[in-house]
């Protein structure tokens, strides 16, 4: 491995940290080669899990947020250490207000006095990427500036390349390296860092964000000032608050707690199961109160993408999970994750069926579906199954939201609201949009317009004799009979849709009432669909001949 010696800093503090909890041979020797093995991490060391912790703050903001991306990697480190790391805090000293100025002032083109009539010069929050200043503008508009921490992006670039290289050698000489994809960990965790550093980024989600929730009055989003915003400097609408964490129970008195809790709840949802995205670090410190009565969500530097298809089977896993039907939890997880090489199929069964059973014998007020899905995940790994790292996310994210849903009311249930909006968040899913009718409609032509060219060719293919089937099976003339009668049935099938089709598109009532064509077009739609209902009985009546042929040979055999 070389060493760059630009770098002997961070490989001394890197060895230092894999030496104290790692495995003492992994620096002195060449392998590395089971760096961070979940089978070699004591599962109960509380105390090695809050050092490594500790150590992780003092390297830096680069490290603080690998630990924070790995707390939600439950598939790769033990309970004790994944929880450690979710505690992790990256509050640092503020940096000071000349270079504050400095920074504002080159990333706007303008003087700090010139665009803010007011700028506090004292910080209301810092942290190791940036620091939030309060500020009025020039028209009176109260507003946070969010700046980002001079010099930061350079450490990040000199971390990222430290890990890089790392990660490469841990990859290319450990199978344990192969087998989890560190280097597909990082680039993960390099593609979340590099976004977070993005202000402008920050800036669209809080918009897209915004617009997901303007439906829902007890829930808001600050907008960001797109005129006042860069890369480095993020100014957004002041939202007054306190954190839900600081709500005693005499404030809950006068608070609509279930309703809050379910809005929040509600909201999320529709984020993941509608439209793919979804604020990833909910924690309490990212939920505001606000004096009117309203949840706030702050600090969208980190969101999580849900693709269209894994959507559907997320929409399937949530159910079978609240349903405990561990059959369909298995099949799901099998189609959102990848078996690798020494999958055991059926310790990985066995597993789910624990988890289900365990989930569905605690109370729904007791449930909480981010730890099943973050032991979902925990033993599909040890099965041999990596699910997708959004999973991993999505359940840290759930914890969050139970958490912040309880303290905003002790007798909500968050399981109740998740699968209420989830069967909600289905049927959005089943509608049809007019643009997706359509989309239907011109396919539907396009195939009825070129079925009479596709039939002629296939025919002169067969009157020509150059018409060619190479079938090679048991039994021919059994087959070629099955062959014909399936032919016959989707030929009548496209004669029916082609009438059906045409019919429509031909009832269109006159000014005055139906005209003749409308009619016709009516007693052709009817006629086509009495004939395809006697299609499928006749399909379901064949069927049920053939399975019970099979029955009959089964009992002679």
């Amino acid at each position: 491995m070389q060493l760059n010696p630009r770098h002997v800093g961070r490989y001394r503090q890197i060895a230092m940290l894999l030496l104290r909890h790692g495995r003492g041979d992994l620096v002195s020797s060449s392998g590395l080669d089971d760096i961070l093995s979940p089978d070699e991490l004591p599962p109960g060391d509380v105390a090695a899990a809050e050092g490594l912790a500790s150590e992780l703050e003092a390297m830096g903001p680069t490290f603080v947020k690998l630990g924070q991306l790995l707390s939600s990697r439950v598939d790769l480190l033990p309970q004790a250490y994944t929880d450690a790391l979710a505690r992790l805090q990256d509050d640092v000293e503020p940096f000071g207000f000349d270079e504050v100025e400095q920074i504002v002032s080159s990333e706007l083109g303008v003087r700090l006095s010139r665009a803010f009539c007011r700028f506090d010069h004292v910080p209301i929050a810092a942290a190791s990427l940036g620091q939030v200043h309060r500020a009025a503008m020039r028209d009176g508009r109260e507003v946070v500036v969010k700046v980002q921490r001079p010099g930061i992006r350079q450490q990040v670039l000199d971390d990222m390349e430290v890990l890089g290289e790392i990660a490469g050698f841990v990859e290319a000489h450990s199978e344990t390296g192969r087998r989890y994809a560190v280097a597909d960990l990082l680039e993960q965790f390099r593609k979340s860092l590099v976004d977070e550093l993005d202000y402008q980024r920050e800036a669209r989600n809080l918009v897209l964000l915004r617009d997901l929730v303007s439906e829902r009055p007890l829930i808001v989003v600050p907008s960001p000032i797109e005129d006042y915003t860069t890369s480095r400097v993020l100014t957004m609408d002041y939202v007054p608050g306190k954190k839900v964490t600081d709500l005693g129970p005499l404030g809950r008195l006068d608070l609509d707690g279930a309703g809050l809790a379910d809005a929040l709840i509600g909201a999320f949802t529709q984020q993941v199961l509608v439209a793919g995205v979804f604020h990833a670090d909910p924690h309490p410190g990212n939920v505001l109160l606000t004096p009117d009565g309203r949840l706030a969500l702050i600090d969208l530097g980190m969101v999580g993408h849900i693709p269209v298809p894994m959507r559907d089977q997320l929409i399937k896993l949530i159910m079978a999970l609240l349903s405990g039907r561990p059959d369909d939890v298995s099949r799901v997880a099998r189609t959102l994750g990848t078996e690798l090489p020494g999958f055991d199929e059926l310790a990985f069964e066995r597993s789910v069926t624990d988890v289900v059973l365990r989930a569905t014998q605690t109370s729904i007020a007791d449930l909480d579906t981010g730890a099943v899905m973050l032991e979902l995940a925990r033993q599909s790994a040890r099965a041999g199954l990596q699910l997708a790292p959004e999973l991993s996310m999505l359940g840290k994210a759930m914890l969050n939201l139970d958490q912040v849903a309880r303290t905003l009311d002790p007798t909500f249930s968050p399981q109740q609201a998740l699968q209420r909006h989830t069967a909600e968040a289905m049927r959005a899913g089943m509608s049809m949009s007019p643009a997706s009718v359509m989309a239907g409609l011109m396919e539907a032509k396009e195939f009825v317009e070129a079925l009479p060219g596709r039939v002629n060719r296939a025919m002169d293919a067969v009157a020509s004799g150059r018409f060619e089937m190479r079938v090679k099976v048991f039994d021919e003339t059994e087959f070629l009979r099955g062959l014909h009668k399936l032919a016959n049935v989707i030929a009548a099938g496209l004669v029916l849709a082609a009438l059906m089709i045409g019919a429509a598109l031909l009832a269109r009532p006159g000014v005055d009432g139906p005209t003749v064509e409308s009619r016709i077009a009516l007693a052709v739609f009817v006629v086509s669909a009495v004939g395809a209902l006697v299609l499928l009985a006749r399909i379901g009546w064949q069927s049920r001949r053939v399975q019970a042929s099979d029955r009959h040979a089964d009992r002679r055999s």
